[in-house]
């Protein structure tokens, strides 16, 4: 996979997410440069999570759960780092050090050295978790799922050397059980795991320490799924010259339902905040009177069959069109989707546009092309791809799957929104607040990303930018949130861009 020269390399590679394997790549490609060893990095990585500790908590008694690895090694150079700070530490390990680098960690260590037990998180006020990090392909069990328990029975505050114990770094699930950490402090770049639930809900804040690494080693490495962050597209977005008129803006035209009206109302408001020049809502008639009283600045036309439609869609002062939110099932209503497939014109499909195709899959699957953003919630994705993925799969590889067999952009919604276009690359999505879930929320969503796209920002950047803005705004009201909240929120989070 090669980046869209839309996005800088060393941009993505600096928000990039690795696999186990690719951070394996890294390291050794970094060291094979000479300038440090892999016992170096170890003790950058040590030390890091000891300030973290030292940053965050007030001093106290300190556990760190050791294991046999080299995650193991990381957990004495940072008790070694709190014992020097004159913090009372103990280690509890599940076992003597199997690494020439973790053994050379244990060798440095002054303090005392026990065999874990439940027994030792009594006399504890904090615990470090490095036994396992992201080597884990296993569920945890014995003496290292005995430890997790007790931690979790006590509710003692832990912060974790890469990644909690218990997590597949690479997938983000979770192996039998898993250690809840308050914060984790992994190394040179976040892993996959990091920003996937369940393992997003484990890790607390997640600190990135630099270990002193090569960041240019990615360059060969070629990682194609990155964390979602506005410099990723902030220069696609679209700009506001002076010379600029309502049309240079766009043209959106959303169909909307006649009975959910409050869904496409949603939509065509989140497009005119993020920037879409016009918007036009085409209505039943029996429903215009309510979309024309509450939306002032929208062009709200009426439009009763698909013959109406068609001379919508046919307009070419129209850019880009949105269907689904609060459109409703039938015959006809399946049909104007297809109808406006057939124009190639961009498009997002939402909610009920996807749904009306759930028992023939297929005839969506041959009928959306490259310029289309198709943004089903998990059980949405389910219940239209399920077939074509396994149980087992991530949400990054499921969502990378379909974005490749079917060929335009999934968003697949969620706290942990994946974004993938056909050509394998991703990108994770992870400042949505738990209040975010809320109904009319994904209608906002869909109407910023259509509203984006309507400034002429490419599909894939328009869908990533429009779930940014679309955390922001949750973020920047906080708890108490309705769908609307985040309509009047946007204007605010675009501020900093035209400042």
């Amino acid at each position: 996979m090669s980046l869209s020269p839309k996005i800088d390399s060393s941009i993505w590679n600096a928000h990039a997410l690795l696999t186990c394997e690719e951070m394996r790549r890294a390291e050794a490609l970094s060291v094979a440069r000479g300038s440090h060893s892999f016992f170096d990095l170890m003790q950058v990585a040590g030390r890091a999570v000891a300030q973290a500790v030292m940053d965050r908590f007030a001093q106290g008694r300190v556990l760190v759960m050791c294991g046999c690895g080299n995650n193991g090694g990381d957990g004495y150079v940072a008790a070694q780092a709190l014992w020097q700070a004159g913090w009372p530490v103990r280690i509890g390990t599940l076992g003597a050090p199997t690494t020439v680098d973790a053994q050379k960690a244990a060798s440095f260590w002054e303090g005392e050295t026990l065999l874990l037990s439940p027994a030792l998180l009594d006399e504890a006020d904090l615990v470090i978790d490095a036994m396992f990090g992201t080597g884990l392909t296993r569920p945890l069990e014995g003496l290292a799922a005995q430890m997790v328990d007790a931690v979790t029975t006590r509710n003692l505050p832990v912060v974790a050397a890469d990644m909690p114990s218990g997590i597949n770094a690479d997938t983000g699930a979770v192996l039998g059980c898993a250690v809840q950490a308050q914060v984790t402090v992994t190394f040179f770049r976040k892993k996959r795991g990091h920003t996937l639930l369940p393992a997003l809900a484990h890790c607390g804040d997640v600190i990135v320490a630099d270990t002193g690494m090569h960041a240019d080693v990615l360059d060969e490495i070629n990682s194609i799924v990155a964390e979602n962050d506005s410099a990723l597209w902030g220069s696609l977005q679209p700009k506001c010259e002076v010379a600029n008129h309502k049309y240079h803006r766009g043209h959106v035209l959303i169909f909307g339902g006649a009975e959910m009206t409050g869904a496409s109302r949603l939509a065509a408001r989140a497009a005119q905040r993020i920037g879409a020049g016009l918007v036009t809502l085409a209505a039943p008639s029996a429903a215009w009177e309510v979309y024309a009283k509450a939306l002032e600045s929208v062009m709200v036309r009426h439009c009763d069959d698909l013959s109406a439609a068609q001379e919508f869609l046919d307009n070419s002062k129209i850019d880009v069109v949105l269907l689904g939110p609060g459109l409703g099932f039938d015959d006809e209503k399946r049909a104007l989707v297809l109808a406006a497939l057939k124009t190639r014109k961009p498009c997002v499909l939402d909610a009920d546009a996807l749904m009306l195709f759930e028992k023939e899959s297929s005839i969506l699957f041959d009928s959306v092309h490259k310029n289309c953003v198709l943004t089903p919630h998990q059980g949405e994705f389910k219940r239209l791809f399920g077939q074509f993925c396994c149980e087992s799969e991530d949400k990054i590889t499921q969502t990378t799957r379909i974005a490749s067999r079917i060929g335009c952009i999934i968003l697949h919604k969620g706290g942990d929104t994946v974004i993938s276009e056909p050509n394998g690359r991703a990108v994770v999505n992870t400042n949505a607040p738990p209040w975010l879930a809320t109904a009319g929320a994904g209608d906002v969503l869909a109407g910023l990303i259509v509203g984006l796209m309507a400034g002429g920002m490419p599909p894939f950047e328009a869908a990533c930018a429009g779930a940014y803005r679309h955390g922001q705004a949750a973020c920047r009201f906080g708890r108490g949130l309705i769908a609307e909240d985040l309509i009047e929120n946007i204007p605010s989070v675009l501020v900093s861009d035209y400042s």
